[in-house]
């Protein structure tokens, strides 16, 4: 499908216009992200000092790597629901956008999000805290970045397929619904700390060869290309059963009225 560049290039200055003047989308976005790695900064630092180990840096690295997750994800989701509470989503579809320019204008912005509040804050665990995330090296750090987004956009999708369908009153899961791969992806600790069935879930799961990596990276640096094919394999299957499931969702809503309603 052809994209219009001059149609992506609208809604993202409609996006960028929606993130600068709301104080919603900035507290959700950045103050949270700043506020969450002073924190678990703190307890980080204080249980290094107690143990001297590196475990404790295992919640730190998987919390700055999990904000790549949670502001794609949230840029995706929630930005169709700032076009539903504002009366706006149904003007969007009038003119000529396709669903792919929707989606990728949003894709877009997130990713645009997510590095400069991933940059930010990794700089403050590096400054503040003395933990280099940057010290796994710029290759990990990238296929790192590449498959943690490519699965935020597929739980987006997926929410937004979901919103398109049932409407706002279902809205919190554009929030809520992603923390649930949290402890499925073990995200804080390593897999074997999770019960057996558990386990075997989690390496479903393309975000886990993710995290299993970037703990392994603390004390050896090399790139696990293995983990990173297993888990860019899922991913591409993931994505592409959301991509099918949202235009399932969206034409049903569309036969059913529940798109046009989603605004009343």
């Amino acid at each position: 499908m052809k994209l219009h560049l001059h149609t992506i290039k609208a809604i993202l200055l409609q996006e960028f216009y929606m993130t600068k003047r709301s104080l919603e989308i900035i507290v959700d976005v950045f103050y949270f992200s700043v506020v969450t790695v002073v924190v678990y900064g703190l307890t980080t630092s204080y249980f290094t000092r107690q143990s001297n180990q590196i475990y404790p840096h295992y919640l730190y690295v998987g919390l700055l790597l999990w904000e790549i997750i949670r502001i794609n994800q949230y840029t995706l989701s929630v930005g169709a629901l700032w076009n539903i509470w504002s009366h706006n989503l149904t003007n969007m579809f009038v003119g000529p956008l396709s669903i792919a320019e929707y989606l990728f204008s949003y894709m877009f912005s997130g990713l645009f999000k997510s590095i400069i509040v991933f940059v930010g804050i990794s700089l403050m665990a590096k400054y503040l805290f003395q933990f280099d995330i940057f010290s796994l090296g710029w290759i990990n750090l990238t296929t790192f970045y590449i498959n943690l987004t490519i699965f935020s956009w597929t739980t987006g999708i997926l929410i937004l397929g979901l919103i398109f369908k049932y409407g706002t009153r279902i809205q919190s899961i554009a929030w809520g619904l992603v923390f649930i791969f949290q402890p499925l992806t073990a995200s804080f600790f390593p897999v074997d700390a999770l019960p057996p069935l558990l386990q075997k879930v989690a390496y479903f799961m393309p975000p886990t060869y993710v995290f299993e990596a970037a703990r392994a990276g603390l004390t050896n640096p090399l790139v696990d290309w293995h983990s990173f094919w297993i888990s860019l394999g899922l991913n591409v299957v993931y994505f592409a059963l959301s991509i099918w499931y949202f235009n399932a969702m969206f034409n049903s809503s569309k036969m059913n009225g529940q798109f046009v309603k989603n605004e009343s």
